[in-house]
């Protein structure tokens, strides 16, 4: 009975990922035999938050580079309309460790660079970009 109720939780879980991934097809081992399984769907179907497009978001196409950084944090973006931005860099745990900017920006695509003036030792980070309702957060590392 169990092992039922795990193959059958291991398939719905295929399923779920085979719709949500936006691929068409999804090929996963069976965790009985092995063998392969092929999972297909209609192309227009429609599944709650994941037909929102890019252009609906208020923030878009986050990108932070150069990665791994050195002095400056690089970081780009698009803004769908004039709003109110705070960028803040993150620990691993969570911690605010810097506030590189709370202000409003116009609409269109932003180009920003800011120094950490040495705050930032080597290891991982996350910049957190929120406007309105909206958080994008995006990880990045320091030599």
């Amino acid at each position: 009975m169990r092992r039922n109720l795990l193959k059958a939780a291991y398939l719905t879980l295929i399923t779920a990922l085979t719709l949500c991934s936006g691929v068409g097809q999804v090929y996963a081992n069976s965790p009985d035999n092995h063998t392969s399984l092929q999972a297909t769907w209609n192309e227009n179907a429609e599944f709650g938050d994941n037909n929102i497009k890019d252009t609906e978001k208020l923030i878009n196409n986050v990108k932070v580079f150069y990665n791994p950084i050195a002095e400056q944090v690089n970081l780009s973006f698009k803004l769908a309309k004039s709003s109110a931005v705070s960028i803040k860099v993150m620990d691993a745990l969570g911690n605010e460790i810097l506030q590189l900017m709370n202000g409003n920006l116009e609409a269109g695509v932003q180009n920003l660079s800011f120094e950490h003036g040495g705050k930032l030792t080597t290891g991982f980070y996350f910049l957190r970009v929120v406007a309105g309702s909206e958080t994008v957060v995006k990880r990045f590392s320091v030599r």
